[in-house]
């Protein structure tokens, strides 16, 4: 059985934890991305077009012999948009090529054990330094992973405490690199309210009932999540296996409820 360092909110240590055999699975990155790609894709919302747009009007091609286009253009003269080409595709005020159809189906199904051990991989892939490293995430002085906290963490209902926790636990570093991380976007992200994104800095789990999850998205680049709502897209950010991620000792206990289904994973894997 694995065991974990606990960290107090103070930067002091305080003991040892076992880790739940959620922590055993083996990593398995094909797994993970397909996973994320169809709960992501839950998400997205219909788009669709008035299938009669762009093609409401009088028009009719003028054929051969006057040394125009045969193409389709608005009946009548006398008016500026006589003669126009219209109710076809790539003119002005022309119909879509191939317009977004409301019917396609973008909802991708996934089964529930392999979304069960998707999730199981990336909890386990947490206690992985090189996966943390490699996505870009600044350690620094850190040994012990995943990074378990007290359950004092839980009842923080402050901004400015929590930061200070972060900063002492050693992620310090981390969240300057994703305050730093600021990229602007131009086109309609900008238009629409979304004028930059930042980077991604670590996830917070904690147990269910916990105060300081209102303080989730306080800060730049942090997440916190109950377990119950723990998910692939949280620990997995754009499908690149591995998040930074901090426990609480409450999430560690809550985490052992997911031994059952996972056993009957483990005996699947070793099977084949």
């Amino acid at each position: 059985m694995a065991v974990s360092k606990v960290v107090g909110v103070d930067g002091s240590s305080q003991g040892d934890i076992e880790l739940p055999p959620v922590f055993d699975t083996p990593y398995r990155p094909e797994v993970i991305h397909k996973v994320y790609v169809n709960l992501l894709s839950h998400s997205f919302q219909r788009q669709g077009r008035y299938p009669a747009a762009g093609e409401m009007v009088s028009a009719e091609s003028r054929n051969t012999g006057l040394g125009i286009a045969r193409l389709a253009r608005a009946r009548g003269e006398g008016f500026p948009r006589a003669g126009q080409a219209a109710g076809v595709a790539g003119v002005r005020h022309g119909r879509v090529a191939h317009p977004p159809e409301s019917w396609k189906n973008i909802y991708k199904k996934i089964n529930e054990k392999e979304k069960r051990l998707g999730l199981c991989s990336a909890i386990a892939a947490t206690c992985r330094r090189d996966l943390i490293e490699n996505r870009g995430h600044k350690l620094g002085k850190i040994s012990s992973l995943p990074i378990v906290v007290s359950n004092e963490i839980e009842s923080i209902t402050k901004t400015k405490q929590l930061i200070t926790i972060l900063n002492v636990i050693g992620i310090g570093d981390d969240l300057t690199r994703a305050r730093v991380t600021r990229k602007a976007r131009s086109g309609t992200g900008r238009r629409r309210g979304r004028p930059a994104r930042s980077g991604t800095s670590a996830l917070l789990v904690v147990g269910s009932g916990s105060k300081v999850v209102a303080l989730s998205r306080s800060i730049s680049g942090i997440d916190i999540k109950t377990t119950k709502e723990l998910s692939v897209l949280d620990l997995t950010p754009g499908s690149k296996p591995i998040r930074l991620t901090i426990f609480s000792e409450n999430a560690i206990g809550e985490l052992k409820n997911l031994q059952a289904p996972l056993h009957r994973i483990m005996e699947m894997i070793r099977s084949k």
